[in-house]
């Protein structure tokens, strides 16, 4: 046991500024969770303020002694140094996500529009070369940190799936065409290369294949670690997340058919005798309970119920209105509500079942474990099936996990959400343990921060708004790579690049233009519409006779009954009158090509 830190060592500290004394400089910094520390300024101490992707550098360190006003937030990194018994803290650079207390740049109305702008072109001309030439024989699923290729073949469903999908999502903020032309022929390169129908109405998607000339080599199975050569739930789920979010867009019947088909499909996984969703399927025989399914047999888990609801079911809800779609996003909720909870051992739910419901707590690499990002995914994804079907025992969990994952989940020193942690504490243990390192995934801030902005949207709790901001600044701050574009997949605890093996990827099996698209999609609805009020505008451009009854539905996302409306349509950019306000529904005209729809979205208050 060590007695004292007898050695110096750089780290991050965010918090809010208690106080300044420009004589000695000096200043405190108060974390989230209250406690206090003091920073000294030195001679090359510099600062910036925070930046978004596009922008030039943009320093400040003139400026610090006006920036460090009470209750400013900031991160600072420094040195920490033995002296006198104690630590003293030494401030080498300071990172302002504002100008001043209360304010983020993140809440600018177009921040996270000009985001996905610029992530969807990375990997436009990464992928492809630019707009000019959008092949996708040309797609890879491995991109470099700089964006290059890495010279294999392979092509994986699920990420160009997850790629239309950030392409869909940046043309329904900004209109540009290349964004759509890109996420359409991503919707039809996978129908055309990609699936397989297994009869008349059910078809099965391929975990990918290898392009080789003008031949292809197909791999059904998974190839991915403990997922090997069976066919996991969640690649069959997240097949549909670009193809949907399309389907907002344009309304293309040929998607909507791919779509209904593999809902068929996830009847072969349904477990219609004890509930849920099975995990995996054997690639032969189509049997959840088949032997060569080995430690996958009979398997349910977080993945095969609760990624429906965000990677196409609450689209595919908000695109059709369809009650069928409403009680499906219902079942899922209920599911998670009923089986996930497990408070009396861990303040983690659990994520992997046998059959029956018991908890698999031996299963590959999980083992007893938690996914930080799992939690909070729950907490978000309840809050929106709350809006539509609010039920209490919806909002009751989320609110729970949002309690909880602060204390167990948060980098309370540094800010930021954690990975994959120990669900139950050893003896004499006061933290639980990391199951690998310490480091933080781009997917799992982005669960952190939509839960929050969410949950502050709708409750108004002042609390919410706080882990909101904090974690949104932590990912501005850290994860936006001004050097090449794009987003990190993983930084070290005090926010610096980790950048080894695959996670020094832009693009990998675990990687696409989806989780970072996804946030600022949806971050641009919640701060827009929900916390600062303001108007939000979203694109369309629906085929010919594509949409049922030439209706277009245009709800962003679930929010709250009452609490958004249309106040204005335009037909390419000619005003338009044929829409009910209150219902986000447009009456598309009678034409023979293909319109573009600007719909502005309002908050009623």
């Amino acid at each position: 046991m060590m007695e004292s830190l007898n050695f110096e060592f750089s780290d991050t500290i965010a918090g809010y500024v208690t106080e300044f004394d420009r004589e000695k400089r000096v200043f405190g910094i108060k974390t989230s969770d209250g406690r206090i520390f003091s920073a000294k300024l030195t001679p090359d101490t510099y600062a910036r303020f925070i930046r978004n992707l596009g922008e030039p550098y943009s320093d400040c360190t003139g400026q610090i002694d006006n920036l460090l006003m009470k209750d400013q937030y900031l991160f600072v990194y420094g040195v920490f140094y033995p002296q006198g018994g104690k630590q003293v803290f030494e401030a080498k650079t300071l990172e302002f996500p504002g100008k001043s207390p209360g304010e983020y740049r993140f809440e600018e109305p177009d921040w996270w529009i000009n985001q996905a702008r610029s992530i969807a072109d990375f990997f436009i001309k990464s992928q492809f070369g630019g707009p000019d030439d959008i092949d996708y024989r040309k797609y890879r699923t491995s991109l470099k940190l700089t964006g290059e290729k890495t010279g294999d073949s392979r092509q994986e469903t699920d990420t160009i799936s997850r790629m239309v999908f950030g392409f869909a999502s940046t043309f329904l903020l900004t209109g540009e065409d290349r964004f759509l032309e890109a996420a359409e022929k991503g919707s039809d390169y996978l129908r055309d290369h990609m699936q397989s129908k297994i009869d008349e109405n059910t078809v099965l998607w391929y975990h990918g294949i290898d392009v080789n000339g003008d031949k292809d080599r197909v791999f059904i199975g998974s190839e991915f670690g403990d997922d090997y050569h069976a066919i996991p739930m969640y690649e069959q789920i997240y097949a549909l997340a670009g193809p949907t979010q399309t389907y907002r867009a344009n309304g293309d019947p040929l998607i909507m058919n791919d779509i209904k088909m593999t809902i068929n499909l996830f009847d072969r996984f349904l477990d219609t005798e004890k509930g849920g969703y099975f995990s995996h399927i054997d690639p032969f025989s189509y049997d959840p309970r088949s032997e060569n399914l080995g430690h996958n047999r009979a398997r349910k888990n977080w993945n095969s119920v609760g990624d429906h609801a965000p990677a196409f079911l609450i689209n595919l809800w908000l695109a059709t209105g369809d009650p069928d779609y409403e009680k499906f996003l219902v079942y899922t909720a209920d599911c998670i509500e009923k089986y996930f909870p497990d408070y009396e051992n861990s303040p983690f739910v659990n994520e992997k079942f046998f059959e029956d419901w018991s908890h698999d707590q031996k299963w590959g690499w999980q083992q007893n474990r938690a996914v930080v990002g799992h939690n909070l995914k729950i907490a978000w994804n309840l809050m929106r099936i709350y809006s539509l079907s609010p039920d209490d025992r919806y909002s009751i969990l989320a609110k729970k996990i949002a309690k909880l994952m602060p204390e167990v989940g948060m980098d309370c020193q540094r800010a930021g959400w954690y990975d994959v942690v120990e669900r139950t504490m050893g003896d004499g243990e006061e933290m639980y343990r990391f199951a690998w390192h310490d480091r933080k995934a781009w997917w799992q801030q982005e669960q952190g921060i939509l839960a929050y902005q969410i949950l502050y949207g709708m409750l108004k709790d002042e609390e919410y708004l706080k882990y909101a901001r904090e974690s949104a600044a932590f990912y501005n701050t850290f994860f936006l790579d001004h050097d090449d574009g794009d987003i990190y997949f993983n930084v070290l605890a005090n926010g610096l690049p980790y950048l080894l093996g695959t996670e020094r990827m832009k693009a990998s099996h675990s990687k696409s233009a989806y989780h970072s698209i996804e946030l600022a999609y949806l971050s641009a609805i919640y701060t827009n519409l929900m916390n600062t009020k303001q108007p939000l505008d979203l694109y369309f451009k629906p085929v010919v006779n594509g949409f049922k009854d030439n209706i277009l539905r245009v709800q962003p996302d679930i929010l709250p009954p009452g609490s958004i409306r249309i106040s204005g349509v335009w037909v390419d950019e000619i005003p338009w009158k044929e829409f009910d306000a209150d219902k986000l529904t447009v009456k598309l005209p009678k034409v023979d090509y293909r319109p573009k729809i600007r719909v502005r979205i309002q908050p009623t208050e």
